[in-house]
């Protein structure tokens, strides 16, 4: 009996999709541990960007996952990028395969082409300061502030009601506080975004989780409301910025491989 585990068979690794015809290669970037070269595939005006690979499903663990990104990345210095759902494989091991699914979806891919064409993703968190945000409720809140006075010199286990029910008021101004902030970074840079997608938050500190679809043309203006908003609020809060990125929040590819 042959123990031997059987070799997967070989088939195309998809990463985005991009408007272009003819001959173009990334370097050998592909995903997994051969480093296969990152190519694309011709059908009418539109291209995929695949590599060769064993037909597996890619754990979603951070060194696939960022080699993934990369090679999207690296498309999206030259062209605009559809992205494809991460481990995408073709069944088939040749063109023809790859090809298919481009004909088969060929207006669906060319209108998306069409509709992101000179627009990126930017991505903004903006994570409250835990203290500040505090002493600035307690300031503004007076009747918090007039409770924790009373409070401050009186035996913790006499006033552990008084406590919860402070508690219980700061947190309820926490959340009031963090929507209003929300809604005027919202007021600020929605008008220069194409788009805006508006992702969970998590933790209670988090004041925003946010990817905007931005014209080319209006980053410049939009790098600047987002550093006029950092040096107006960042005592308070901490704003991570990051792009540019394929519009992995405004495009959700998924492509059928099966029997194509």
């Amino acid at each position: 009996m042959n123990n031997e585990q059987e070799t997967p068979k070989e088939g195309k690794y998809i990463y985005g999709i991009i408007r272009h015809n003819g001959p173009v290669e990334f370097g050998p970037i592909g995903i997994g541990k051969r480093s296969d070269l990152v190519y694309g595939i011709n059908y009418n005006d539109i291209s995929a960007i695949v590599s060769n690979s064993p037909i597996i499903q890619y754990e979603a663990r951070r060194v696939n996952m960022t080699t993934h990104e990369k090679v999207l990345e690296d498309v999206m210095q030259k062209f605009t990028v559809l992205p494809v759902r991460f481990s995408t494989i073709s069944e088939h091991n040749d063109d023809a395969g790859i090809i298919r699914i481009l004909e088969n979806d060929y207006e669906k891919f060319s209108d998306l082409l069409h509709k992101m064409e000179g627009k990126k993703e930017l991505g903004l968190k903006v994570l409250a300061h835990e203290a500040q945000m505090y002493e600035t409720i307690v300031e503004k809140y007076e009747s918090i502030r007039i409770m924790r006075g009373k409070l401050m010199n009186l035996p913790v286990d006499k006033t552990h009601y008084q406590r919860m029910k402070i508690g219980e008021m700061v947190a309820e101004a926490l959340k009031k506080e963090t929507e209003t902030y929300k809604n005027i970074i919202h007021s600020v840079l929605d008008p220069l975004a194409e788009d805006v997608k508006v992702n969970d938050n998590y933790g209670e500190m988090m004041i925003l989780n946010a990817a905007f679809l931005i014209k080319n043309s209006k980053e410049p203006e939009f790098d600047i409301a987002v550093n006029e908003l950092d040096e107006k609020y960042g005592t308070l809060m901490t704003f991570k910025y990051v792009g540019t990125l394929p519009p992995y929040n405004f495009v959700n590819l998924v492509i059928k491989t099966k029997g194509i």
